[in-house]
């Protein structure tokens, strides 16, 4: 099928439509289709196959690490073996930001109920299978990733699912969300230009982060600033072995819930975007937020997510055994709610 201009393929059921492309194997959609909201973000600016990116003639994605990205990106995708940028020589050499999970081909079949997505990372001597299941009657996507080390030697990775909303499921001031998350932290550097309401570096408990100003802000719903920026990241509670996040939209009266083992994915990183990229392709007109759960509590490169270790006593990384398979299990449902807190979760 073709969506967005984007070779992909659909899985769907009376309740929902999946869609995931074919490069980038981005889970572009979930589609309600008794009101075609999909809460997952569709850029405002034109989608191409990221193989047919070249700097030369898309300038309008910005000429930088992220662009080739950029120019395909689509709901939830795939960070790995790296969550965040490439270090200067890895760009020299072509890795893209969130490295080349985001932009390789995938071999997909479709069957009646499930969908599967394959892929071979060569640089990072990964293959990567993930299998998408939505039953019959089912508003619940139940996934399975396997990674498999092709290297003979043992691989510390990165493994984030980027998870990023959109209009018009997000709303300023609107939207709200629950996660099970208990320690948090802003990241340490100023990514905004001065448009943060996050206090730099500050550590604190989910969900009042301190501003700048002193003052406390709650995340629990999307910031109704004019312009602003921002990334945290949060621990999923080690206490519960499952952990989740809730998008609720009070406007569609819809609900998305992911949920995955802690143990797989201990941390919730949150980016938001809310008009203050001013570069191409941004140019002050996105609004997201990323709700990105992972094996790393930030975005930076394969050398300092090894010099950082871990945070808050849990790893900050995950380590795939020479020849050896990983496999990890996760859901997201979107259903109907009339609140966020009527979704199945405990207020939190």
């Amino acid at each position: 099928m073709d969506y967005r201009g984007r070779k992909a393929h659909s899985l769907e059921n009376q309740h929902l439509q999946i869609i995931v492309t074919v490069e980038g194997g981005h889970l572009a959609a979930i589609v309600d289709k008794a009101s075609g909201v999909n809460p997952l973000w569709s850029p405002i600016w034109p989608s191409i196959e990221p193989s047919s990116y070249d700097p030369s003639k898309h300038p309008q994605y910005g000429l930088n690490s992220e662009s080739k990205l950029l120019a395909g990106i689509l709901g939830h995708n795939l960070c790995m073996d790296i969550f965040g940028g490439p270090s200067d020589e890895e760009a020299a050499a072509g890795l893209t930001v969130h490295g080349e999970a985001s932009v390789l081909p995938y071999d997909i079949k479709v069957s009646a109920d499930t969908l599967t997505q394959t892929s071979v990372f060569p640089v990072a001597q990964l293959g990567f299978v993930r299998t998408i299941r939505l039953a019959a009657g089912a508003r619940t996507l139940d996934i399975t990733e396997i990674v498999e080390n092709l290297s003979s030697a043992d691989r510390p990775i990165a493994w984030t699912q980027h998870v990023t909303l959109g209009p018009p499921f997000l709303e300023k001031g609107k939207t709200e969300f629950r996660t099970s998350a208990t320690r948090s932290k802003v990241i340490e550097t100023d990514f905004t230009g001065g448009k943060g309401y996050m206090k730099i570096g500050a550590e604190f408990d989910w969900p009042n982060v301190p501003a700048p100003d002193g003052k406390f802000v709650d995340m629990r719903t999307f910031t109704k600033l004019p312009v602003s920026g921002a990334f945290s990241t949060h621990l999923m509670d080690p206490k519960r072995e499952q952990a989740h996040f809730t998008a609720w939209s009070p406007t569609h009266h819809l609900a998305l819930t992911y949920r995955w083992k802690q143990s797989d994915f201990p941390w919730l990183g949150i980016w938001e975007e809310n008009y203050s990229r001013t570069s191409p392709p941004w140019n002050g007109k996105s609004l997201t937020r990323g709700m990105e759960f992972g094996v790393s509590p930030f975005p930076e490169s394969r050398r300092a997510m090894i010099d950082r270790k871990s945070l808050f006593g849990a790893p900050g990384y995950r380590w795939i055994p020479a020849k050896s398979k990983v496999t990890v299990h996760y859901a997201a449902a979107l259903e109907p709610a009339t609140s966020v807190n009527a979704v199945g979760h405990s207020p939190c």
